[in-house]
């Protein structure tokens, strides 16, 4: 089983480096596009909206059972990438009841080692979005240090605390996902799985920076003077 990506980023993304490259070069390289991201206007930002499905809640003791991004841009969806991953170990019962990912269904996936490297790959040149981004970057830096794999160093926009920042406390009881996808009737309703959660996320974030605009905030500097929304 090979991961899905129903499209994929413009040509040039998640080209190899040269070996020639040193790494401090490389690391110039990242940081001066962490400025010009910075400068960009939100909706001009390519944005790759991750979810993860785990058996667990914590990195140390819990492994990875689905991964999906979505790539957008203006709101408008550019790919996506969704997989099933092989944890090595049973999902728990009550993980099976939430998310409806059982041993059987994990049986024939790729391993994280094989699904990994794409993903980051996908989402090369963007800045990561997540619906309580801890979690799931949490999980995927532990997993970038379990195969061997640099950790990116993405920018991350945490689409909690981002709502907790634009809603009214009268719109809405809680910024749970469910909760403002329905609020903002999401074209994709979240359903503890991976893409399904990215997609509603997705839509979520697009009417979150909509918002923003009305407050004068229109570009990522600007978000970033936000530090619980920004990383």
């Amino acid at each position: 089983m090979r991961p899905a990506v129903t499209a994929r980023a413009p040509s040039g993304h998640g080209a190899p480096l040269a070996l020639v490259e040193s790494a401090e070069l490389r690391a110039a390289e990242l940081e001066l596009g962490r400025l010009d991201l910075a400068h960009a206007v939100l909706a001009e930002v390519e944005f790759a909206v991750i979810d993860l499905e785990t058996t667990g809640w914590s990195p140390e003791k819990a492994a990875i059972t689905e991964i999906a991004a979505v790539r957008v841009r203006g709101g408008r969806r550019l790919g996506e990438f969704a997989s099933l991953v092989n944890p090595g170990v049973p999902v728990p019962p009550g993980i099976e009841d939430l998310t409806g990912i059982s041993d059987w269904m994990l049986a024939a996936a790729p391993k994280l080692a094989a699904v990994l490297p794409g993903l980051l790959g996908f989402a090369d040149g963007c800045v990561l979005v997540a619906h309580n981004a801890p979690f799931d970057i949490g999980f995927l830096i532990a997993a970038c240090a379990e195969c061997g794999l640099a950790w990116p160093g993405f920018t991350v926009v945490d689409t909690v605390m981002l709502a907790r920042r634009v809603m009214d406390p009268d719109e809405v009881p809680d910024c749970k996902l469910g909760t403002l996808a329905a609020f903002f009737r999401a074209r994709t309703a979240p359903s503890h799985r991976a893409l399904a959660d990215a997609r509603a996320t997705a839509d979520v974030l697009r009417w979150l920076i909509r918002r923003l605009a009305h407050r004068g905030v229109r570009t990522l500097s600007q978000l970033s003077d936000f530090p619980d929304v920004v990383a």
